[in-house]
């Protein structure tokens, strides 16, 4: 893209958006800044009404809310063209671009696929919703370059030029229905990474219900738990690429289900460029997940304590649960809902020791749970809920701390839940606030 003289304003200046900044400053452009919230006022260039001026092009940060937002509809209305952040980091980047979605998994995959290339001697760049934008990175890549990137709904919602030379999907599941108003829409967006463009490979969850019967091409891998006659699978508890041992299961050092979908995913991103199998069995074996996704964190009182804070939706908390089992299973849930209805953690009859309902949404849990003759305990924070937990854990028990709902009600982030967490569970025992 030439931009060189181009009046460009960027929509929303929080991690993303600074780094869009500075890459079309680099680039030679005229930058204005915009954000919903007063705390960036002082930012340079900012414009305090937007909707008064012309730009040649309007750059959109994840964070910013699409649906609804009359600063958007307004620049499309007009005619001028909006972008994504995605987009634009895009249009920069040389070399090969992974592109990883999904509703959970996503961070797991794209650090593990990173791994495995950086093993293989390529110039790996790991960027994306993973806390890296790729705009921060277009500028060192090269042809050379691979750019494994990590792709959020989010991102994809105004993406238009976006077109990763592999596109892999790996699960679908209802989730930020707050953000996008139906599942319907939320599937029709993770799909734009399809783009359908010649060449392009795809790698898509066999296993998967929506994944599975997504409209194919024939450069289309499939991945799987169970056998398939091409593809990545699992046989006789090994790993197989069609007919090519890959690794066992054994060596896999992730726990659960949903991370052999993960690593499952990485060994057939990994076998479309044509990686060695035992470079990959070597990176999948010193590989070491991503913190708060089904976490082993030790005992208390002789009862194992797991930290799935990232589980944010009920599928995750779901797998994490078959993934565990729930006897002896002592499930903590709440936070801030997403839209979400809770009756199918419940309706499935699992067997809980306990049930620990805790946030804003604790009485909605708590209802729901009741409903299907459960006697969950509520709480009004998850601090408390951990403090209780800590306090009565018994020899034997799974404590799973995987809350299917965001954090926002109490935290920043599900990575400070989770930190909070451990800290609570393994620190001093404070006073209890039952309600």
């Amino acid at each position: 893209m030439n931009l060189r003289g181009k009046n460009i304003l960027v929509y929303g200046m929080g991690i993303s958006g600074q780094a869009v900044c500075r890459l079309l400053h680099d680039n030679g452009a005229c930058v204005s800044t915009y954000d919903d919230e007063d705390r960036f006022v002082s930012y340079f260039a900012h414009e305090s009404n937007p909707m008064t001026k012309k730009f040649d092009l309007v750059v959109v940060s994840p964070g910013i809310k699409v649906l609804g937002n009359q600063l958007i509809s307004h620049f499309i209305i007009t005619g001028t063209k909006v972008i994504s952040e995605l987009d634009l980091g895009y249009l920069f980047c040389k070399g090969k671009v992974i592109g990883i979605t999904g509703t959970n998994g996503k961070t797991t995959v794209t650090s593990l696929v990173g791994e495995i290339f950086k093993r293989a001697g390529k110039k790996t760049f790991v960027c994306g919703n993973i806390g890296l934008p790729i705009s921060s990175i277009a500028k060192e890549t090269d042809e050379q370059s691979v750019i494994v990137c990590e792709v959020s709904n989010f991102q994809l919602e105004l993406s238009k030029h976006y077109k990763p030379d592999v596109a892999c999907i790996l699960n679908l599941a209802p989730d930020h229905i707050d953000r996008h108003g139906s599942f319907e829409e939320y599937v029709r967006v993770k799909r734009k990474i399809l783009t359908g463009e010649r060449g392009q490979k795809v790698i898509l969850n066999y296993d998967d219900e929506i994944v599975g019967r997504l409209q194919i091409s024939k450069k289309t891998t499939f991945f799987s738990k169970k056998l398939l006659n091409k593809g990545v699978f699992v046989r006789n508890n090994y790993i197989f690429h069609n007919k090519n041992k890959i690794v066992p299961l054994s060596e896999i050092p992730l726990f659960g289900e949903k991370n052999l979908e993960n690593v499952l995913s990485a060994v057939a991103i990994a076998v479309s460029f044509k990686i060695k199998p035992a470079v990959i069995r070597e990176a999948i074996g010193s590989f070491k997940a991503p913190p708060h996704r089904l976490s082993y964190l030790g005992q208390i009182n002789g009862a194992d304590v797991f930290d799935d804070s990232k589980a944010t939706n009920i599928s995750s908390t779901l797998s994490a649960v078959g993934s565990l089992g729930d006897r002896d299973l002592v499930l903590m849930l709440g936070g801030l809902n997403k839209d979400f209805q809770f009756d199918e953690i419940f309706n499935k009859g699992y067997d809980f020791d306990k049930l620990v309902c805790f946030g804003q949404a604790g009485q909605e849990i708590f209802d729901c749970a009741t409903k299907f003759g459960y006697q969950p305990l509520l709480f009004p924070t998850m601090k408390s809920a951990c403090h209780y937990v800590r306090a009565s854990a018994l020899p034997g028990q799974k404590i799973l701390l995987s809350p299917a709902c965001a954090s926002f009600d109490e935290f920043a982030s599900y990575s400070v839940r989770g930190e909070v967490f451990k800290e609570i569970m393994f620190g001093a025992i404070e006073q209890i606030e039952m309600s």
